[in-house]
């Protein structure tokens, strides 16, 4: 029986879009804006227009939009607020179209655009992007975010912990490298997730700025049954039971 296809790219700098045209793509950026993106939907966001730099989202808020934006960590001054998770509480975001730019995880988005489809993945909603491939008959890319171009290991441990899911059912099959290790990683962290990404980069990072309060949410499965998608230059979302 023929199977479909699981891949996993360890980082933009790898990422060859030509090779990947009509693929599902699942973006995976865990601290934070993967995470940030699937709360806000399940507080109730309607729109968010994901834009990679820093003129763009300026440009957004001189127009009267909401914006949470950041750069390594820092709110941008102009913003509204960061992209913690713990900003996109029901009571800012319900209801509401918000601008959201990032480091890492927003940048992606574009270069992944030639996808039949891109997901917004992460722990939070892991299950549910599961599900929703499996309704589909599409090769999967599962595209780590990384941190400026490089591996990293958190969005590298979502990716295994995903690739393995995918992977216990009929349908998909890989010969993929960085799938293995994905995988093998996430066997290796998955009894003590939080105490394993203590070892993180980006875990240093946020400890170093006092951001790191929405590691161990960051990390916790299944919060959100809604998937994030990307439509016409915004992400939107669907519920997926």
């Amino acid at each position: 029986m023929y199977k479909l296809n699981l891949e996993t790219c360890f980082s933009p700098a790898l990422y060859e879009p030509e090779r990947h045209v009509g693929s599902i793509v699942v973006v995976i950026d865990i601290l934070r804006a993967t995470s940030a993106i699937c709360t806000a939907f399940e507080h109730g966001v309607e729109t968010i227009i994901p834009v990679s730099t820093v003129d763009e989202a300026r440009e957004y808020k001189n127009k009267g939009f909401l914006v949470a934006a950041e750069r390594d960590g820092y709110v941008l001054d102009f913003a509204d607020f960061g992209n913690s998770p713990f900003n996109f509480t029901p009571e800012k975001v319900e209801g509401k179209t918000i601008v959201y730019s990032t480091t890492n995880g927003t940048g992606i988005i574009s270069l992944a655009a030639s996808a039949d489809s891109i997901l917004i993945g992460s722990f939070l909603n892991i299950s549910a992007v599961v599900r929703r491939i499996r309704t589909q008959n599409k090769n999967v890319v599962l595209f780590c975010s990384g941190w400026k171009n490089r591996f990293n290991l958190e969005d590298t441990l979502c990716a295994g912990a995903m690739a393995q899911m995918l992977l216990s059912g009929r349908a998909y099959t890989t010969s993929c490298d960085s799938t293995h290790a994905a995988i093998d990683l996430w066997s290796l962290a998955s009894s003590d997730l939080i105490g394993y990404v203590e070892k993180v980069g980006q875990r240093s990072r946020l400890r170093d700025k006092g951001l790191d309060d929405c590691i161990p949410f960051c990390l916790g499965m299944d919060f959100t049954a809604r998937v994030p998608f990307y439509r016409d230059g915004s992400l939107v979302s669907a519920e997926v039971l």
